[in-house]
């Protein structure tokens, strides 16, 4: 398929800078692929479409302050790091900006008090460094008090105090993402309390958001794409109330695209999925056969981005692109900090 095939028009003035004033009262557009109907909502009426038995699968990554601002230690140039994956205790991959004038051998001073101090060691085959920390005190903590949330280059302001808060799930419990599982920020506690009421189950699985979100697609040839590499879990008790629900005839319903990788790429036979940790780059455009999930809640996602061919594999290609131009219509807001979909 042709990239041409999933891009759309999209106003500027519509991609949101800045989170709803609640969570869970931003715009949902809901997507009914046996009727082909479109609905207009908000989001805290999604229960309404789901049933005493189902299941919603969350994503419990934590995004880390992975964004540092430091100094080349020889020149005294501004440079900028955004940690990717952490590849030993101490050792990191990052990208690099101003990426032509690091090279290996260089030392960046991010802070003196506490220190924290990287050396740059080699590499990597798509550009981004291997870099090793120097640093006084835990890691951890030196990174909440000098990193910055790691907001996606289409939001064009600084991280702010607000994005401390709302650029995370109010269900994160483990660090390792560089982008929020953006699907589920529209949740809050009490809606999901409401949802516990009701019957409906929630499992939690692990994906930590990698780089990939971020790079467009190249290639002319979607299928000539190559995902990067995201680490997930899934543990024996969540695997089991997901599995429970597929054997009881529930649904899944996968809160996000990073949801729905870790499912798919778990899955087993007849809807069932495994427990453990893998490592995915699983790539899922038009043509794929979902194994594992029924419903698809999701933000409204980048022209030719790999999660809009998601989308698209989930229901139709010209379904989708109908439903984002009448987005564009109603005035939706787009991308990270946007409003939402259901696909039932």
């Amino acid at each position: 398929m042709h990239i041409n095939e999933f891009d759309y028009f999209l106003p500027p003035e519509l991609i949101a800078q800045y989170p709803s004033e609640k969570r869970d009262h931003s715009r949902l557009m809901v997507l009914d692929r046996s009727s082909g109907t479109i609905e207009h909502k908000r989001f805290h009426h999604i229960l309404d479409y789901l049933n005493p038995g189902d299941c919603l699968v969350l994503n419990n990554s934590k995004v880390i302050p992975a964004r540092l601002l430091g100094i080349k230690e020889k020149t005294g140039a501004k440079v900028e790091f955004l940690l990717i994956k952490r590849k030993g205790e101490n050792i990191w991959e990052t990208m690099v900006k101003p990426g032509k004038k690091i090279k290996p051998g260089d030392r960046v001073c991010f802070s003196k008090d506490p220190l924290l101090i990287a050396e740059v060691l080699d590499f990597s085959e798509d550009g981004t460094r291997i870099v090793e920390f120097c640093y006084q005190g835990e890691f951890s903590e030196i990174l909440y008090r000098i990193g910055r949330m790691p907001l996606p280059p289409y939001i064009q302001r600084e991280s702010q105090k607000i994005d401390k808060d709302r650029y995370q799930t109010v269900y994160c419990r483990e660090e390792g993402s560089v982008a929020a599982p953006t699907a589920g920020l529209h949740f809050t506690e009490e809606l999901l309390g409401k949802a516990k009421e009701k019957g409906i189950k929630i499992a939690h699985v692990t994906l930590h958001v990698g780089i990939g979100t971020f790079r467009p697609v190249k290639c002319e040839n979607i299928e000539d794409h190559k995902m990067h590499f995201e680490e997930y879990e899934i543990d024996e008790e969540n695997r089991d109330i997901i599995n429970e629900t597929k054997i009881d005839g529930g649904r899944i319903i996968a809160v996000g695209t990073t949801s729905t990788r870790t499912l798919e790429s778990a899955a087993l036979s007849q809807g069932l999925i495994k427990a453990g940790w893998g490592s995915t780059g699983i790539f899922i455009y038009p043509g794929y056969k979902f194994q594992v999930i029924d419903s698809l809640i999701t933000n409204f996602h980048l022209p030719k981005s790999t999660l809009l061919m998601l989308v698209s594999a989930f229901y139709n290609q010209e379904k989708i692109l109908e439903a984002y131009d009448e987005a564009v219509k109603e005035e939706y807001r787009f991308f990270s900090y946007g409003d939402a979909m259901l696909i039932l």
